[in-house]
């Protein structure tokens, strides 16, 4: 017969067992723990926080882009209130974050029409001297000065993002003239 007591003594090599081979795999779940809550959650976090405030981005640029198309070919108001561009940019907001604050004009929208010199430099229009003619101006501007994104304020309590002003200016189309009797003609569909 052969003597068992020295197989049983010696555990097979590159195996871990009982308590060490416990421990170990605990020491494993700990690291990840840790790995997630200190690197993984908050990137992916900031991932998706970057990419609203990228599409808020995009949607206010675009935003303003049709407020200026809207000012350019419809009816301007000589006394400079803009309220019929101001009226419409508020009812028409595009889904976004922060919807209200375009709603509301906490976003600073702001319309100004400009005349162009010969040599091509824009200057705000403050009267009309055509000699009788159709009282039109050559370029209106649409900005958007103080719109803040609030997102990261409501969500981790942080500080709102002040966006810098967007402004977008095009030549006047039409501003709403059907024909040279300067009548301005508003459209139906604003």
């Amino acid at each position: 017969m052969r003597s068992l007591v020295g197989r049983t003594s010696r555990p097979a090599q590159g195996r871990r067992v009982g308590r060490e081979a416990r421990a170990t795999s605990g020491q494993a779940v700990v690291e990840f723990a840790l790995l997630y809550a200190a690197v993984i959650l908050p990137l992916t976090f900031m991932i998706v926080f970057v990419a609203e405030m990228l599409w808020t981005w995009h949607s206010v640029v675009d935003f303003t882009r049709a407020g200026a198309q809207f000012a350019a070919s419809h009816c301007w108001e000589a006394d400079g209130s803009a309220s019929n561009v101001l009226g419409w940019m508020e009812s028409h907001v595009p889904p976004m974050i922060d919807q209200n604050q375009f709603q509301t004009n906490a976003a600073g929208i702001q319309v100004q029409y400009f005349s162009q010199a010969a040599d091509g430099t824009l200057s705000p229009l403050s009267s009309c001297s055509d000699g009788g003619a159709i009282c039109e101006p050559d370029a209106v501007s649409v900005s958007i000065t103080t719109y803040q994104f609030t997102r990261f304020s409501s969500f981790f309590k942080l500080g709102n993002v002040l966006m810098p002003p967007f402004t977008t200016t095009i030549p006047m189309e039409s501003g709403g003239y059907q024909d040279a009797t300067g009548t301005c003609v508003a459209d139906a569909t604003q």
